[in-house]
């Protein structure tokens, strides 16, 4: 195949997952609501750890979940011979301690990333091969890059992971972007673009479009900016055999008929005695109810009565990030064999970065490309035949023209997903975090968040999802 696929597919046992999951007829809508203790919205890692959890404390759930599918952010996709990749997130680190007990626990392996060889380099017109974290740059720019590196992870360790806007000068940090950040604190192109991909890669946003405090807040919720951005050791060191996904599918299979697809959540009513859920499958009543879904996402819900302003504001100041995924498919992954890692940076659009993403075996060759923030957002608008070319001609200029004929190549674009419009995860603009954070995790009455959003550690990343169910099961469980 040829053609862009955008092929959503549930893979590696998906078919008898699906099977096993309850697709309620909109047609019983209209029967009397269903009762159960816990009411979970949303069936990605976050819902289905909370309803795991729960069931296993001895309480009845029900996970409602928009799609036809289970494992929110994290998806499959097949590429022959009964291998997949992940077109959403994939990747876990070592100190990602939550999401590697649920995986074993489900008996889901790793593997680690393919790191062997030189990586490149392509900054103005000129292509390099490189060893190590950084990117190597010219002086001035090199020591630049480092002092202001520093700063950063000086700053990071500062920040309060549960209430980040209590950190010393909070406020300030609050009060401007990382944008404004970098460019008070760097002089030099070199240093500037290095912040600017680091940014990138770890948010896919800009540095324009988050908050200096968040930027730093989410950095010391991932261990820090050093783990986030590396491989070998650090948050890409390993992924999933079969898939990301499959741990989704797994958690899903073992709850059985508690997991309804195809059921967009349209209203939350409260009363004193509990909540209803309401649903394009039907109706739920519950004592309490967990809304496992990202900010931006919840504040699409119909509320009764009405979320209080502070949360309401929360919702209406969380943008997902922007992130279009390139995964071009070959017969061996040729790259090795010119003794190529398979990771490059990049100055020149549209894609900003690669990895080597083949399975464990090797076979076919699958070579991953990233286009992030404003780049995501400009090529999103063009034709899918110019996204293709462009796409090659960015793989073929980094790894030579063998890179611009892959058998398939496969384009996931989350902003355009209608029920997740955006990844890798919902970041804080300016001001956010001062005037709205206490909103972020705190329940309305019988509601309860979940979400990587709403995670203090790993915040963005599978872990976060994870250890946020885990934190919401333990709140409703408490009340129950």
């Amino acid at each position: 195949m040829s053609d862009i696929t955008r092929r959503q597919a549930i893979v590696g046992g998906a078919g008898a997952a699906a099977g096993a999951l309850a697709h309620t007829p909109a047609a019983r809508a209209a029967k009397p609501p269903r009762v159960v203790d816990v009411a979970i919205v949303g069936a990605g890692l976050a819902g289905l750890t909370a309803a795991s959890d729960l069931v296993r404390a001895g309480h009845s759930v029900v996970v409602l979940e928009a799609r036809d599918r289970v494992g929110g952010r994290t998806l499959n996709h097949p590429v022959g011979r009964g291998e997949v990749v992940e077109v959403g997130g994939q990747w876990v680190g070592p100190a990602q301690t939550r999401i590697l007990a649920r995986a074993r626990s489900l008996g889901v392996r790793t593997f680690k990333t393919y790191t062997a060889g030189a990586q490149i380099f392509d900054y103005k017109g000129k292509l390099t091969q490189f060893s190590g974290l950084i990117p190597p740059l010219p002086e001035p720019d090199a020591s630049d890059f480092n002092q202001a590196l520093g700063r950063i992870v000086s700053l990071e360790s500062k920040v309060p992971l549960d209430r980040p806007w209590t950190a010393p000068d909070g406020n300030a940090l609050d009060s401007q972007t990382f944008e404004s950040f970098k460019l008070a604190n760097t002089q030099t192109d070199g240093a500037r673009f290095l912040i600017d991909l680091a940014t990138e890669a770890v948010f896919a946003a800009e540095p324009r479009d988050l908050s200096c405090l968040h930027a730093l807040f989410y950095f010391n919720s991932g261990t820090g900016i050093i783990f986030l951005t590396s491989t070998a050791g650090g948050a890409q060191d390993s992924r999933f055999v079969g898939g990301s996904q499959l741990i989704s599918i797994r958690l899903a299979e073992r709850l059985g008929r508690r997991v309804v697809l195809r059921a967009p959540v349209r209203r939350i009513t409260q009363g004193q005695r509990g909540v209803v859920i309401s649903s394009d499958a039907g109706s739920w009543s519950a004592k309490r109810a967990i809304v496992a879904i990202a900010p931006a996402l919840a504040g699409r819900i119909d509320y009764e009565p009405s979320l209080p302003a502070q949360r309401d504001g929360l919702t209406q100041r969380v943008p997902q990030g922007s992130v279009i995924k390139y995964e071009a498919v070959y017969p061996t992954p040729f790259w090795r064999r010119a003794g190529l890692n398979g990771y490059a940076n990049s100055d020149r659009s549209p894609v900003g970065f690669t990895y080597d993403n083949s399975p464990p075996s090797g076979k076919p060759g699958v070579l991953l490309g990233f286009v992030v923030g404003r780049q995501a957002r400009q090529l999103s608008l063009r034709s899918v035949s110019s996204r293709r070319n462009a796409v090659l001609a960015s793989f073929a200029r980094l790894f030579g023209a063998e890179a611009a004929r892959p058998s398939q190549l496969i384009e996931y674009n989350w902003s355009a997903e209608p029920f997740t419009r955006g990844c890798y995860v919902g970041y804080m603009p300016p001001g956010v975090w001062s005037d709205f954070g206490a909103a972020l995790r705190s329940p309305v009455g019988r509601l309860h968040w979940a979400g990587t959003e709403t995670a203090e550690v790993f915040n963005g990343y599978m872990d976060g999802a994870v250890r946020s169910g885990e934190r919401a099961a333990a709140e409703v469980a408490a009340k129950l």
